[in-house]
């Protein structure tokens, strides 16, 4: 299985038209928010661009939008929407993530709450269990959302920090099981993707989520009895 490591909207983007399954590993906060949302049972997690990022290749927050729309009707749930600034009021958040709303509302969809993004501690905000999860960023939410836009098979999240439920060693052993179940399923390979390349936390995390994987799908199996 083909193992790679990427930074940036536009290596996730590259990666995705290659057919490969997708990591978006922003530790500080969207992945690991994501993760605290998995911890707790959630339906599903996307990712979407904010309104007016400045992205260099193609994103489409509606499109992500109507597709965690349509996810949650499937599971006849609602939509939390995770938003930046972290510290800023309601109304600044949801103007910033208007065109992704919009496509969750398109399906008919409810959006239940709109939050900030707090990583680990996002759960403490509102109710995720069952819920599908929109984390409008402008860094691992933009990633997610190029990768998709490019063509991505799947986009999934990682990080390296702790959750309330478990440790950066439990989040990273998930996130790279996860990868590798997807990408076996799929019968293809896996793009670690950096959120940012400036970031050395989502470097580092992604290198070391990139290694994990390369664990997980390189040990050997049962031999069979002679």
């Amino acid at each position: 299985m083909k193992v790679i490591l990427t930074a940036d909207a536009g290596g996730a983007a590259l990666a995705g038209s290659l057919g490969l399954v997708v990591v978006v590993v922003d530790v500080i906060d969207f992945s690991t928010s994501m993760e605290a949302a998995i911890d707790e049972g959630a339906a599903a997690v996307f990712g979407a661009a904010p309104d007016g990022a400045g992205t260099p290749v193609t994103v489409n927050p509606y499109r992500i939008g109507t597709m965690a729309g349509m996810k949650a009707l499937q599971a006849g749930t609602g939509v939390v929407v995770l938003a930046e600034p972290r510290a800023g009021g309601d109304e600044e958040r949801r103007s910033g993530v208007s065109r992704a709303v919009a496509g969750v509302r398109s399906t008919g969809a409810e959006v239940v709450a709109v939050i900030p993004n707090l990583g680990a501690e996002t759960p403490r905000l509102a109710d995720l269990g069952g819920k599908v999860v929109l984390g409008a960023t402008g860094s691992g939410g933009a990633a997610f959302d190029a990768a998709v836009c490019a063509g991505a098979p799947a986009v999934l999240t990682g990080t390296v920090a702790r959750t309330m439920k478990k440790s950066g060693f439990a989040s990273a052993e998930d996130a790279a099981g996860r990868a590798a179940a997807e990408a076996r399923r799929l019968g293809t390979g896996i793009a670690v993707a950096a959120a940012s390349g400036n970031s050395l936390e989502d470097v580092l995390a992604a290198d070391y989520i990139y290694k994990t994987i390369l664990r997980a799908v390189r040990r050997p199996g049962p031999r069979a009895p002679r």
